[in-house]
């Protein structure tokens, strides 16, 4: 009993210091169809505008002896959460709700995602029934998908490793709760310090150009 007390403690102190051990997590990128793959076709590119090059990527959220998994539609253009999804199991629905979901806001002329079996599956043809092109990661080059991933780790790093979550209830709470100050509150740096809800609506909405402008200038210099 006393053991069990003393690895909890040990446990909530590094989550604490954000510390965690070097174990493996769930693989989530696992290929399913080779004639489903696309080729990367960002290298160089850069977001031009809104709704430009969207990514998409899961991730797993550590719970008290389980895992919850997260989808996310990310705009790379201004940084903006346009969907996301949480699931208790891998099945690919969640990751066709939260793209469903993201173009009932708008639909990207890219979308990139990696390799894995959600992405190379027949029911991702849903984006070539909507014009939309398809770019996916190198094999093992998560780094082409790196807007996301960095998302992925603040998340973890500044919400989900703090906290204790015993029902996905409670995960889906803070979930929501991080994505909504990540996407109103949260000024970026590489935003000229903008907030990405207010890059992604004032570079769509003509009244803005004049200020979207002076702030892509910031970032680019």
């Amino acid at each position: 009993m006393l053991y069990n007390q003393d690895l909890n403690t040990r446990q909530v102190r590094m989550r604490k210091m954000g510390l965690a051990g070097l174990c493996p997590g769930p693989n989530l990128s696992k290929r399913n169809h080779k004639q489903a793959i696309h080729p990367y076709l960002l290298c160089g590119v850069k977001a031009a505008h809104p709704n430009h090059i969207w990514g998409i990527d899961i991730t797993y959220l550590r719970m008290q002896g389980n895992f919850m998994y997260l989808v996310a539609i990310i705009d790379w253009y201004s940084r903006y959460i346009v969907s996301w999804e949480l699931s208790q199991s891998l099945e690919r629905s969640f990751v066709l709700r939260a793209l469903r979901k993201a173009f009932t806001v708008a639909k990207p002329k890219i979308l990139n995602s990696d390799q894995g079996s959600h992405f190379t599956s027949s029911d991702y043809e849903l984006l070539q029934k909507n014009e939309i092109t398809i770019s996916m990661d190198g094999k093992g080059r998560a780094t082409d998908n790196a807007i996301t991933e960095r998302f992925f780790r603040s998340l973890k790093w500044e919400k989900i490793y703090y906290n204790t979550y015993t029902t996905p209830k409670q995960l889906h709470r803070d979930v929501r709760a991080y994505i909504d100050e990540y996407n109103r509150s949260r000024p970026h740096q590489s935003l000229a310090y903008a907030k990405p809800v207010e890059f992604y609506r004032h570079t769509v909405d003509t009244a803005g150009q004049v200020q979207a402008a002076i702030i892509l200038k910031s970032r680019e210099g």
